[in-house]
């Protein structure tokens, strides 16, 4: 073996786990804790099939064999050598007789050590392009669109309750949920403070996420076209507010300065009633706040360690808990909340379906699913990205400095013979 692998298969456990926390791939640490040097040269694709392995990364372990492979660059120096020691050809010496009889060593350019200058090319792999480039300008395109479906989604608002019917004329229609629970006057408090849980739970998440950018666009694509969404159903079907509690603002009639005034309120609330700046309706078919309950819980399981269990099932919680008090408080029919449970949870699946699986984002005539209307930016802004996304994590700030362990230095790949 080469000097370097020499180093490699004398690595204790402790160094092992420092390789992989220097790597980025601190979550190998627990199922290899006790795996020598020798061990993790050997480790294969079959390895990573089997349990602990399967359970820590999606990739199938690619992204650790890929740099197990540049352990072993080592492998190919010596299958280049063939013979050649430091860079020189070795020439066998004999003795040979001069003119006077006497016997002397020859000098063979000029070097009487016996070895001949000849330089040697060792063909060395190309630098790979990142399977996951960040792409910031495409994340920047990603949330101008979410921001402008929001802002449209507002606008829409507006404009649908200018169309609500009174309470007076058009009571709330019958509803199999109302029918068995009351109503908890604060239980819409609940869903949104648990709303706001997971969103800044999702946004700490997100900021330690490694692939930020990969992942951050495509929460705003999804959360733009799901909010698009939402503003064709608002429109097209107007529905009576779903209880005799509801307190609706005053219409307008075409007052365009007080609706412009109205919009920028809703938007500087975050569309929220606990912020008082929600008070109108018309926004029902489908729930928004079920949206972001759902949506937030989806992405906080798909980009966590799947160790962190207890992490899901708290998330689970806030997010179900939100969407079962949106019905105790009768803000919503219960088809709403079905209705964006269901849109939501669809579109989160194809979106990473689509981009999980490289074959699916080529258009053909077997792929139904290049056939959806979003197609054509899901291809730009996923085009570059090559199979899943590891759920990787780094300390993202410069302060503070978090301790590294000790780092393995190599200053060659080869030692002298």
């Amino acid at each position: 073996l080469p000097g370097k692998m020499k180093e490699v298969v004398l690595w204790s456990p402790e160094e092992v786990m420092n390789w992989l926390t220097e790597n980025a791939v601190p979550e190998y640490c627990e199922p290899l804790k006790s795996f020598t040097g020798q061990d993790l040269i050997n480790l294969t694709e079959e390895d990573f099939k089997k349990t602990p392995l399967s359970r820590v990364s999606s990739d199938s372990g690619q992204r650790l064999l890929h740099m197990i492979e540049t352990l072993k660059m080592a492998h190919h120096i010596e299958a280049h050598k063939n013979g050649h020691i430091n860079g020189h050809i070795r020439v066998s010496v004999s003795n040979t007789t001069r003119e006077n009889g006497f016997s002397s060593k020859m000098k063979l350019n000029g070097m009487p050590n016996g070895y001949k200058k000849e330089m040697i090319k060792i063909p060395m792999p190309e630098p790979e392009r990142s399977q996951y480039p960040m792409e910031w300008g495409k994340t920047f395109l990603a949330f101008i669109y979410a921001l402008f479906c929001f802002i449209f989604t507002t606008v829409t608002i507006s404009v649908v309750h200018e169309r609500v019917p009174p309470k007076e004329v058009q009571p709330p229609l019958p509803d199999a949920f109302f029918d068995r629970f009351d109503r908890v006057q604060w239980a819409f408090s609940i869903c949104e403070i648990n709303g706001m849980i997971l969103v800044g739970l999702w946004f700490v998440q997100w900021l330690l996420l490694k692939y930020k950018s990969i992942i951050g666009r495509r929460f705003f694509c999804i959360v733009g076209t799901l909010y698009l969404y939402r503003c064709i159903t608002m429109y097209v079907t107007t529905l009576p507010v779903p209880g005799m509690h509801f307190k609706c603002s005053p219409k307008l009639f075409g007052d365009w300065e007080s609706h412009l005034r109205r919009i920028m309120k809703l938007i500087a609330g975050g569309g929220l009633s606990i912020t008082g700046s929600h008070n109108m309706c018309g926004d029902y078919l489908y729930s928004g706040h079920t949206v972001i309950l759902t949506l937030t819980y989806l992405f906080i399981k798909e980009y966590s360690p799947r160790r962190l269990w207890w992490y899901h099932w708290l998330c689970w919680a806030l997010s179900m808990v939100g969407m079962f008090c949106i019905l105790l408080a009768h803000d919503h029919y219960t088809v709403d909340v079905v209705v964006a449970y269901y849109i939501t949870t669809r579109l989160f699946w194809w979106y990473h379906t689509m981009a999980n699986q490289q074959v699916l984002k080529e258009a053909s005539q077997t792929n139904l699913l290049a056939r959806v209307w979003w197609y054509k930016p899901f291809q730009y802004f996923e085009k570059n990205v090559q199979g899943i996304v590891p759920r990787s994590y780094h300390w993202p700030f410069p302060w503070p400095v978090l301790h590294r362990g000790r780092q393995v230095k190599y200053s060659r790949l080869v030692n002298d013979t």
